[in-house]
């Protein structure tokens, strides 16, 4: 009646239960936003999937194959499935233990001599044996340690709350690794772009050059214009292998990140396509929206749980240990009739105290709460650096459709310029060296606006990154506390 009072006394686990801390942010983002990217509330499936938002399907199939091949994503599968038989284990130790033994021992009696004896012979001499018994036991034995103070129970939340941290590190590692496979799918594109740029202007100022030599020759130009034309046009060629080295990495560094050899890509993306065109709008919320959304904010809250339920497992061992036992045991000379054996019974409970052990359980406990505050500091400062990631991803994805749009203008500019300064020269109104810096120019621009096109959808690629894009939630705003939400992917990875 003791222990029962006790066991119903002390239902409540000791040690601090978890609250979630409250860490107040801006209701609005800091960055300017010039109408684009939007605030309004963000739309989970459309974040979930952010890809779709470029209308390209190669994209869309290559981001398929990374979240089925890639490696690092396998080996966080594999985390999770650690951290949930970690779990099952933790809460197999608030269940009984049963043990069952069995041995068969045979016993022989030898003697020199006397009467009644067996007689067997051995080499010169003789040896008696006097008889042989035969014994038979089983023994079943149970335990079970009742979790009066709750540092089994603590141990399973610190155990969950590790199962629920490796599930968001896999969101995590899916967020970058899509993300990851966008930017290198667009520095694909990119140094195509680039690469068909240089092509056509080298085309373009052969023809000059060539113009040059037929207007030397008929004495209508001198060897100035034709040197010129020809150290431009060698000037061009000397950029596209380059170009070329840099088309190949990026292609090697997509096939890696689908989790497939160096290579593999090659015949699928060797056709030349324009770079994807971003949304005409991008909604990225509020930045609470952000503390629900990013994966390695639930992480550091759900580490930061687990670290405070270590601090309670530490704390019970500052309380006794109620054990129950029992044994049922078997003895029996007889393997064909076990009932003739003897049957005993034990049982009753046990209590052990660890009543001095130099203030170490003490110190154990100083540690997990060293160790809690530590994880609570983490926990500020991934929202910190996520808030920080978001606002320098909105102001460089809006600042580099600024510096797009104005070398578009630019370019426009320039291939007028260049195709006005070489009517002048055909007419004789300028020399040849306003021609070659209007060329050297056009491609400059060119070459730049190809890049910053490209800079556009990996900036935005970025911004949906630090948002937290890329994993649908099975329920709708799921909070990481839920034990029932687990890393179910939007596109079937679980």
């Amino acid at each position: 009646m003791v222990l029962l009072g006790m066991a119903i006394a002390g239902c409540a686990a000791v040690g601090p239960d978890y609250v979630r801390p409250d860490i107040p942010v801006y209701k609005a983002w800091n960055a300017r936003l010039d109408g684009n990217p939007g605030t309004e509330k963000m739309d989970t499936q459309t974040l979930a999937t952010w890809w779709t938002t470029l209308g390209d399907p190669k994209l869309s199939r290559l981001i398929e194959r990374a979240a089925k091949g890639n490696l690092d994503f396998k080996k966080a599968k594999a985390r999770v499935r650690e951290a949930r038989a970690r779990r099952w284990k933790a809460q197999a130790d608030l269940l009984p233990t049963l043990d069952a033994t069995g041995s068969a021992a045979w016993t022989r009696t030898i003697s020199g001599g006397g009467s009644n004896i067996i007689v067997e012979s051995a080499g010169t001499g003789t040896t008696a044996v006097t008889g042989t018994s035969r014994l038979y036991t089983a023994d079943f034995d149970a335990a079970w340690e009742v979790d009066i103070f709750g540092g089994t129970r603590r141990s399973v939340e610190a155990a969950q709350g590790d199962l629920q941290a490796s599930e968001e590190d896999l969101r995590n590692v899916l967020v970058s690794l899509l993300a990851e496979v966008a930017v290198n799918y667009v520095d694909v594109r990119t140094y195509q772009a680039r690469l068909t740029v240089a092509e056509e202007n080298l085309v373009s100022q052969k023809e000059t050059y060539q113009l040059t030599r037929w207007r030397h020759q008929a004495g209508l130009g001198d060897e100035l214009a034709v040197q010129q034309g020809r150290y431009n046009v060698e000037n061009t060629s000397s950029q596209i292998p380059p170009l070329r080295t840099g088309l190949e990495e990026a292609m090697n560094g997509l096939a890696v990140l689908l989790g497939e050899q160096p290579g593999m890509v090659h015949s699928e993306l060797e056709k030349r396509e324009p770079i994807p065109v971003p949304p005409l709008k991008t909604v990225v919320g509020v930045p609470a929206d952000l503390l629900r959304r990013r994966p390695d904010i639930r992480q550091a809250e759900r580490q930061l749980a687990a670290q405070i339920a270590r601090v309670g497992v530490a704390t019970a061992d500052l309380y006794p240990k109620f054990t129950l036992n029992g044994s049922i045991g078997l003895e029996s000379f007889s393997l064909s009739n076990p009932s003739s054996g003897v049957l005993t019974l034990t049982g009753g409970p046990s209590v052990t105290w660890a009543i001095f052990k130099g203030g170490a359980i003490r110190q154990e406990i100083e540690i997990q709460s060293a160790l809690q505050e530590q994880a609570l500091i983490k926990y500020q400062a991934v929202i910190l650096d996520a808030l920080k990631e978001v606002e320098n991803a909105i102001v460089a994805y809006v600042e580099v459709q600024q510096r797009a749009k104005a070398l578009s203008e630019a370019t426009v500019a320039a291939k007028d310029a260049a195709e006005l300064a070489w009517h002048k020269y055909e007419s004789g109104l300028t020399d040849f060296t306003n021609v070659l810096d209007a060329q050297r120019s056009l491609l400059s621009f060119q070459e730049q606006l190809a890049v910053s096109n490209g800079n556009v959808i990996s900036y935005l690629v970025r911004l949906y990154k630090a948002l937290g894009g890329g994993w649908a939630s099975p329920a709708k705003d799921a909070d990481p506390q839920d034990s029932k939400v687990g890393p179910l992917m939007n596109m079937g990875c679980f």
